[in-house]
């Protein structure tokens, strides 16, 4: 439990280290999350369109 907890902390303190220091590279990471998962939701929408669609 120790470990995870301190993981979750540097973690965390990483994330903020790089928002601080490179805050349009974050942006854009977030940006590319943000894509992917529309990506996903708009490739699982015609999927399962397309299967109740016959």
């Amino acid at each position: 439990m120790k470990v995870k907890k301190v993981l979750t902390y540097l973690g965390i303190a990483f994330v903020i280290f790089f928002l601080y220091t490179r805050p349009a590279e974050a942006a854009e990471a977030v940006r590319g999350v943000f894509d992917g998962v529309a990506d996903g939701a708009n490739s699982l929408a015609t999927f399962v369109s397309q299967v109740f669609a016959r």
